[in-house]
């Protein structure tokens, strides 16, 4: 596999099919690696090659990484095994000689965060900082592009967030930051930045600006924790996960998503986008 070089070294974009990676992966462009479960689905990006690999197959990882500087390593889709998966990975990166991961964590990550996927990131920022890897953390709130999915059939947002804030990021901002932190890695290095929107929004004007936005009636129906259980029966998941998706709410309620940061307007040099800004788009 060539390696492609720029002035900062090798780069790698791993979720490169996804929401997230992707944009950061066209934002870059040019000379980089994509890391995809399924090279299908790379994005074609010019002079960009692809690398195919799992989390969990720490051989391919190894490989998918060899040569690389920096690397920019979303977080592995929503199973019981998350944090195992994350383990494999970072452990690969470092035989890999990887110098630095840009590791998309969450707001709060703790041992004891409400909401409950937040401590696996917890977990992930921990096994990097052993790792001896550099490190630079983007911790971000609740994507502001999801929103809209809250609204149920009926138009009601339901949840157990009471009055509590979140301020809520647009996913193209949290690319913008993830592009200057790559382009510039050591300045970076050590770095946990909290990445948010330009306010803190309560649900019933999360429901408010929807409904401002696309013109349906939107409203938010504050569940107690029972409801939110029960409303969500239905769905057969796992416990683990409804858990989770309580648990959005309930970290809401609890404030632990409220504080707002300056680190999107300061690392992209533009303002944050607010909510009402990305349903506009």
């Amino acid at each position: 596999m060539a390696a492609y070089k720029r002035g900062m070294g090798l780069i790698v974009v791993t979720g490169a099919s996804g929401r997230l990676g992707g944009r950061v992966a066209r934002k870059l462009g040019g000379a980089l690696r994509l890391v995809v479960r399924d090279a299908a689905r790379a994005p074609g990006i010019a002079g960009a090659e692809v690398a195919v690999a799992e989390y969990r197959d720490g051989d391919s990882v190894r490989r998918a990484l060899a040569g690389a500087e920096t690397v920019f390593m979303v977080s592995a889709a929503e199973t019981p095994d998350r944090v195992g998966e994350h383990k494999s990975f970072v452990d690969a990166a470092a035989r890999a000689g990887v110098r630095q991961l840009v590791y998309t964590s969450f707001m709060g990550a703790a041992p004891e965060a409400t909401f409950t996927l937040a401590r696996d990131h917890w977990a992930t920022e921990e096994h990097i900082r052993r790792s001896g890897l550099g490190f630079t953390f983007l911790r971000d709130n609740l994507y502001a592009d999801f929103l809209p999915f809250l609204v149920g059939e009926d138009g009601v947002i339901r949840g157990p967030a009471g009055d509590g804030r979140a301020a809520v990021v647009a996913q193209d901002d949290i690319a913008d930051v993830a592009v200057a932190v790559l382009r510039d890695p050591a300045a970076h290095a050590g770095r946990t930045y909290d990445l948010t929107g330009p306010a803190a929004l309560s649900m019933t004007e999360v429901a408010a600006t929807i409904s401002a936005s696309t013109g349906r009636e939107v409203r938010y129906h504050d569940e107690s924790l029972s409801e939110a259980y029960e409303s969500r029966a239905s769905y057969d998941a796992p416990r683990w996960q409804v858990d989770a998706w309580v648990s959005t709410y309930t970290a809401i309620a609890a404030g632990e998503l409220a504080a707002v940061s300056t680190a999107v307007p300061e690392l992209t040099g533009h303002p944050a986008t607010t909510l009402a800004e990305l349903l506009q788009k």
